[in-house]
């Protein structure tokens, strides 16, 4: 018999990451994480961090990152927004900003995230479907709605877009808000920050999970005009004050001041995934352009989830979405260079072995 009060309990299909195994002796490839370690500074941050202060609450705007964040990007601090990794930042930015009854658009094969913030936040949504080459159609996003979110470069498929395509979404949606999700952006994409000079309704997402080796961390920004962040600061003050600890306060403000190592470690992934990429398509995979941190691929004549079943026996992870579209696709993150050679080992293992 159910009880009385299930009635009252939210029933929700939730957001589902990449397995997290529990078996320390993979290869992980399928979260988009970073394989090198996060700056040296970083380290040396934690290792001054003084546990005392550890009793204290975190200055609640996160001050001292919100300023480094704003001296990187040359805007103001009052145009920086920071939470507990991105994914906050842009579910906070879905309460904050998509209250219209117009329907907010993204694309059908994206972030999978955006569908269940909007069931969860009782917001009305479509999603144009991606050409057929998995790019976002930008007409599709001239008509009325309540806002819109795309990545850039998308995900899972790596695409990224330019400025003119920006800007073409923008131009045509001058009453929304349009959010542009960064996650993946530092890997070779295009970033709209300049067009923010331009574009009071842009709001640009960024996170260091990725291209700053800290996803253990959780720190996420978002940049814009000073109106919407002091909006997003007063629904943040309203739901949870403080966002950012005090640890994650200091180790991403020292990430941020290390440029050099952050450019260096960009250009040794950058260089292993298109190294990969040219690999995979040797061996007869349709490999996606990426700008990303991880490959898109398929190949017609191979069950792609019989290959990650393979792979995954071989303590190999990587990502496979059991989506229309997609279902016989792969996402893989770019790992280090030796990781990345096991992985092509064994898949040419495995398609030697269905010939």
């Amino acid at each position: 018999m159910t009880k009385p009060w299930f009635k009252n309990l939210r029933q929700i299909e939730p957001y589902v990451p990449g397995e997290q195994s529990k078996n320390e002796n993979i290869i992980k490839l399928n979260a988009n994480e970073n394989p090198y370690p996060p700056s040296p500074q970083v380290m040396q941050a934690l290792r001054e961090i003084r546990p005392e202060n550890l009793s204290l609450y975190p200055n609640s705007n996160a001050q001292k990152l919100v300023d480094a964040i704003a001296q990187y990007h040359g805007v103001k601090s009052s145009q920086v927004f920071v939470g507990n990794g991105s994914d906050d930042v842009i579910a906070l930015s879905f309460m904050a900003f998509f209250n219209s009854d117009k329907p907010i658009l993204f694309p059908d094969i994206t972030y999978s995230f955006y569908p269940v913030w909007c069931r969860l936040f009782n917001i009305p949504y479509e999603t144009p479907k991606v050409d057929d080459n998995f790019k976002i159609i930008p007409s599709d996003y001239y008509k009325p709605n309540g806002g819109v979110i795309f990545p850039n470069p998308n995900a899972p498929t790596g695409i990224g877009e330019g400025k003119e395509f920006i800007k073409d979404i923008l131009n045509h949606n001058p009453d929304s808000i349009v959010i542009v999700d960064e996650a993946y952006v530092d890997f070779g994409c295009y970033s709209s920050i300049e067009l923010l000079k331009e574009y009071d309704n842009l709001l640009v997402v960024q996170t260091f999970s990725k291209s700053r080796s800290m996803a253990g961390m959780r720190i996420g920004a978002a940049i814009g005009n000073e109106e919407l962040i002091g909006v997003l600061n007063a629904v943040k003050n309203s739901y949870n004050s403080y966002t950012l600890d005090s640890v994650a306060i200091e180790c991403g403000s020292a990430a941020v001041n290390d440029d050099e190592y952050f450019k260096s470690t960009l250009l040794k992934i950058s260089s292993t995934r298109d190294r990969v990429s040219d690999i995979f398509k040797k061996m007869g995979f349709t490999v996606y352009p990426s700008q990303s941190n991880f490959i898109f691929v398929t190949k017609n004549d191979i069950s792609a989830k019989a290959l990650f079943e393979y792979l995954k026996s071989k303590n190999i992870f990587i990502r496979y979405f059991n989506l229309p579209r997609i279902d016989n696709h792969l996402r893989i993150t770019i790992g280090t260079d030796e990781q990345m050679d096991t992985l092509i080992k064994e898949t040419e293992n495995y398609l030697n072995g269905l010939k």
